[in-house]
């Protein structure tokens, strides 16, 4: 068996030197766990269209919260798949929440290319701001006729959340103007950054919460639980945090990548893992942050509407996004930090959103989980 030594890097690209005896297969992302890119549009009824499309909406450590039942001939209501949320770290479902604004918003857009609006009617049976229910997040109507077709409608197959260290190369002013402007719907407040000082500030802020979520057992088993190690667990399971490709399979074939490992901060997987991570904060050239009064569960619902178009914005500008809201997080362990976030950046409101923006290597989609699996 190929010893430590024998494996240079797994996490994080690299290279894999392992010893001859070991057979090594170079194994890229799951192609079956990406097939609903490849199927969006592909259905006889426009609700389902726009359906295949809103479900590459992005959200939270891709947990896909989506439950659809289709209405009539015109209609759908969208509910919040409860056995989908984040206790640990969402607490009180904002981001899942987020991530459901997400999804309306790639659903009125893909409407609108075929010239149908999608009229949305948030939580029509009531809420509840501590806790997502059984209640309806969303019904949605579709009218013929009432909608002209969004440029954004293009970059939608072409949005990615790129995790990858960024490259050493400024965010000209104008493009973080356009993004801003993007971000500014459903009464949402979009802000970008790439000013030296807010910058510097920003990459220390979210550094220090990675560190806390990972070092925080419970937070960080959260996330090690939705870990997918190898293409076989993605192609079961296409959602949650995805490590693949050669490393990882070589990883977790020797025994040195493994779910245990990757949550004993005495491992090389979690030490090699925490300074992927500082790297990447290091990297980040600009921040943008997306902000309203959060009052209501429709607030977290506009933020993750206007998240859409502020990436996909991006996308349209060759720029890349990553969410990096750990501390925005609403669990103990965080709350000073996330104090520190709000005193710096909400002006007395609520951030909803918070992201480096860079440019960087192309990346594969995310996997997903297709329609089928999302209609009650």
């Amino acid at each position: 068996m190929a010893s430590r030594r024998q494996v240079l890097t797994l996490i994080g690209g690299g290279i894999v030197a392992a010893a001859t005896s070991t057979a090594c297969v170079m194994v890229g992302p799951s192609r079956q766990a990406r097939g609903p890119w490849r199927q969006t549009g592909r259905y006889p009824d426009v609700r389902r269209r726009a359906l295949s499309y809103a479900l590459l909406a992005p959200n939270p450590h891709n947990r896909q919260p989506w439950r659809v039942r289709l209405d009539g001939d015109d209609a759908l209501t969208l509910y919040g798949d409860l056995d989908r949320r984040l206790p640990v770290t969402d607490p009180f479902d904002r981001q899942i929440t987020i991530g459901c604004g997400a999804f309306l918003e790639l659903l009125a857009i893909a409407a609108a290319q075929e010239g149908v609006q999608a009229t949305v009617d948030p939580f029509p049976e009531g809420e509840d701001m501590r806790t997502l229910d059984a209640r309806p997040v969303a019904r949605v109507t579709f009218a013929a006729g009432r909608a002209t077709p969004d440029p954004l409608f293009a970059e939608i197959p072409k949005r990615r959340t790129n995790r990858l260290p960024y490259d050493p190369r400024e965010v000209p002013a104008d493009a973080l103007a356009r993004l801003a402007d993007a971000g500014r719907a459903y009464g949402v407040l979009a802000t970008t950054s790439g000013e030296t000082a807010m910058v510097e500030l920003l990459r220390a802020l979210t550094w220090r919460a990675h560190e806390r979520e990972v070092t925080t057992k419970a937070a960080m088993q959260e996330s090690i639980d939705l870990m997918r190690i190898g293409a076989g667990e993605v192609d079961a399971n296409p959602d949650g945090i995805v490590l693949e490709g050669m490393m990882a399979e070589v990883g977790r074939r020797l025994g040195i990548l493994s779910r245990q490992k990757l949550g004993d901060p005495a491992s090389t997987a979690f030490r090699q893992g925490l300074d992927q991570y500082r790297e990447k904060a290091r990297s980040a050239r600009a921040f943008g942050w997306l902000v309203n009064d959060n009052t209501s569960r429709t607030d977290q619902l506009a933020a993750g509407r206007a998240y859409a178009r502020f990436q996909l914005t991006a996308t349209s500008l060759g720029l890349v996004m990553h969410p990096w809201s750990q501390a925005l997080q609403e669990y103990r362990e965080m709350a000073d930090l996330y104090a520190v976030a709000q005193q710096k950046l909400a002006g007395g409101r609520c951030v909803q959103m918070l992201v480096r923006i860079g440019y960087a290597a192309d990346v594969p989609p995310a996997p997903r989980r297709g329609l089928e699996a999302l209609l009650v």
